[in-house]
């Protein structure tokens, strides 16, 4: 039975390969114009002089949305 260092090593690297596969995923998207994430109606940007703020609020929500209905079809049992 593998210790807690080990399971926890192991959450690390999964979750870290998949961000590296979902980043991989939307910079490829992003190339092809097929989605336009992050300049969706609604992300909140402020721009005055020297200062710019931004806020992807839409863009959040819709990964949100996304990411739940994919971890329910896949660990639903």
């Amino acid at each position: 039975m593998p210790g807690l260092g080990e399971q926890i090593g192991r959450l690390l690297l999964t979750a870290g390969f998949l961000l590296i596969l979902l980043g991989g995923l939307l910079i490829a998207l992003s190339k092809i114009k097929f989605i336009n994430l992050g300049r969706l109606p609604g992300d909140i940007f402020i721009q005055k002089g020297n200062y710019s703020f931004y806020f992807p609020i839409i863009t959040c929500l819709l990964l949100s949305i996304l990411l739940t209905i994919l971890v329910n079809c896949l660990f639903r049992k």
